[in-house]
Parts: structure tokens; C-alpha cells; sequence
């Protein structure tokens, strides 16, 4: 009998850790290779040329133009992108059965729409709280009720 395999995706807006439990009595430990982080910028750090100025529809005024969406958000939607297509490829290749996401509620809301639908079906269930920076060891506890460990 296969053991089904669960996947623990640990994220924040910026970083983000895979964590893999092959069944039960296997514990938790980290998935190789599948360990994303990108430096913490300000939107002043990303964009440094000043914004682009238009006409006034109405007498000589110009004024500046203000982006659609912050740097910092376009950066932070990139990111959460790339991190549902690396899933939707690891899945595709039946890496894991299972998915349990755990990610600051912001992240988690950023990532759901960009997520498969094929990816979105082993979802099992989702924690919103931030474990990117919680040690391996102290995993078990905040995973109680959900897989056995």
C-alpha cells in the first residue's frame, strides 16, 4: 500500500518553505530544493526613477502619475506566482497527494486564486498564521487534528 504523501506549504508575502510527511509516525521535514525567499525591498528600494507626468484635460496643469498597484505588491504577486507553478508542476509529476497550506492571512488570500485547479483539489486544509520562521522541531504542535505525525 502507497503511503499518501502530504506537503506543507509554509509562506509570507515573501518567502516560503515546503515541508513533506510521507504518513504517519514520519514527522515533518523539509522538502529539498523547494525553499523560496526574495529580499524584503521598499517600494522606494524597487523604483528609483520619478513618476511619469501627464496634462491636465482641462487649462496647462501637469501632474504625476501614480501607479495602478505598489511595487511592493506587483513584486509580492510575482513571487506568489511563481510558487503556484512550481506546485502545479510538482503535482503534475505526483510529487505529493495531499496539500496543507499554512500562511499569513494576507499571503494565504494572495495565493488561492493563483493556485491550479489541480492543486486546489488536494488542498486538505489551510492555517492562517505565519510558520515561515518556526524551526522544523516545533512543527508538530500546530499541525495537532490535522495529520498524524
Amino acid at each position: 500500500m502507497k503511503a499518501i504523501v502530504t506537503w506543507v506549504l509554509l509562506a509570507d508575502g515573501g518567502q516560503a518553505r515546503i515541508l513533506v510527511n510521507d504518513g504517519p509516525g514520519k514527522g515533518l521535514s523539509a522538502v529539498k530544493g523547494l525553499s523560496f525567499a526574495q529580499d524584503n525591498l521598499r517600494a522606494q528600494d524597487i523604483v528609483t526613477d520619478k513618476p511619469g507626468r501627464s496634462f491636465a484635460s482641462v487649462g496647462h496643469g501637469r501632474s504625476a502619475m501614480e501607479p495602478k498597484t505598489s511595487p511592493v505588491e506587483q513584486r509580492e504577486a510575482t513571487f506568489v506566482r511563481n510558487l503556484a507553478d512550481v506546485l502545479e508542476t510538482k503535482r503534475a509529476e505526483g510529487a505529493f497527494d495531499r496539500l496543507i497550506i499554512a500562511a499569513a492571512p494576507t499571503a494565504l488570500g494572495d495565493i488561492r486564486p493563483a493556485l491550479s485547479d489541480g492543486v486546489r483539489k488536494t488542498i486538505v486544509a489551510e492555517l492562517p498564521k505565519d510558520l515561515t520562521n518556526i524551526p522544523i522541531v516545533d512543527m508538530p504542535r500546530h499541525f495537532e487534528g490535522l495529520m498524524a505525525l
